[in-house]
């Protein structure tokens, strides 16, 4: 991982905890496996804890450390730096994705309660005026109340959000391919396909994997489907919209936009996504931050306390499930 993130993901009765379980040898962060000091020490080794800047987990550095028997990610997706050789090999793969995933959620909670109260056009117009705002004759649609919220991806966030927004008196939606009705009303929701979905929300919140399959899957027509005014609220990646086709929804106004992802990431510097008043743009921050970083350390730990005891890993990740997870 990068050098100077095991210091921000472990607190000190967390490292305490860490030697405990383990021998950190020198506890020296690779970022590298190719010099021969690192394949020296990859040779030593029998668990990879990996994070954000690890390099790639592939045929090389595996036949470099012939006693890995566990890698256990402190983020989300793995896709990014482990080969399928190491599910080859029977290495056992754990992700933090679970935990990390809390976050998002809450920041979408949060979004979504914000947009649908109508506070970016509102605070835009009260900084233009600087007086009072006629709120009820200015913006008499807006308010969290009987308003559609139409979650695309049924993933871990999806239904940490579908969760988090039953105390509310929204109507919540759901489409999801893999997703049944009675697992959607066990969440509080009703399945829907996708483009009724996305005709019928008052906000659009994008919870699916960026893979092959739902690659610019938001393209011009179906964001012509939205409603005029709706939102459309991404924490997923920039990948899933076609921004060619969303920027001009933009621009005129008729739909409003939180993007803490984009592609690219960030936009260009002359992109109109950052000067357009009905557009959150957020850099990457809905995941782990600052203190959150914590819990992603809990579950590399709790996954090791398991591993040391022989014990099946809490979240694991098969190979049969990477392509159609994040």
């Amino acid at each position: 991982m990068i050098p100077d993130l095991p210091d921000r993901l472990f607190t000190p009765s967390q490292w305490s905890r860490l030697r405990e379980l383990a021998d950190l040898g020198d506890g020296r962060v690779l970022t590298e496996f190719t010099s021969p000091a690192a394949r020296a020490r990859l040779a030593e080794i029998e668990v990879l804890i990996t994070g954000w800047g690890s390099p790639a987990v592939d045929e090389e550095a595996l036949a470099a450390a012939p006693g890995l028997r566990a890698v256990l990610h402190s983020a989300g997706t793995v896709k990014g730096h482990l080969s399928p050789a190491c599910w080859d090999r029977g290495v056992k793969v754990s992700t933090a994705a679970q935990a990390n995933a809390q976050p998002v959620a809450e920041y979408t909670l949060a979004m979504i309660l914000l947009t649908l109260k109508g506070v970016p056009a509102a605070m835009s117009t009260f900084r233009e005026e600087r007086r009072r705002v006629d709120l009820l004759r200015r913006f008499p649609a807006v308010g969290n109340h009987g308003r559609r919220v139409g979650l695309v991806g049924a993933s871990r966030i999806g239904r940490l959000v579908a969760e988090a927004l039953r105390p509310f008196d929204l109507e919540v939606v759901i489409a999801d391919p893999y997703l049944a009705p009675e697992d959607a009303a066990a969440l509080g929701a009703v399945a829907l396909p996708l483009d009724e979905l996305l005709a019928t929300s008052d906000i659009v919140s994008l919870h699916a994997p960026s893979i092959a399959e739902t690659r610019h899957m938001l393209d011009a027509s179906r964001l012509a489907l939205m409603r005029d005014g709706a939102v459309l609220l991404n924490t997923a990646r920039g990948a899933l919209i076609d921004h060619a086709a969303l920027e001009p929804e933009l621009v005129s106004g008729r739909l409003t936009a939180v993007l803490d992802v984009t592609e690219p990431e960030p936009p260009a510097a002359d992109s109109p996504l950052w000067s357009l008043e009905n557009v959150w743009l957020t850099p990457h921050l809905a995941g782990a931050q600052g203190t959150e970083l914590h819990r992603l350390a809990d579950v590399v730990l709790e996954e090791l306390a398991h591993h040391v005891a022989g014990e099946p890993l809490a979240h694991p990740v098969h190979a049969e499930e990477l392509g159609r997870i994040a």
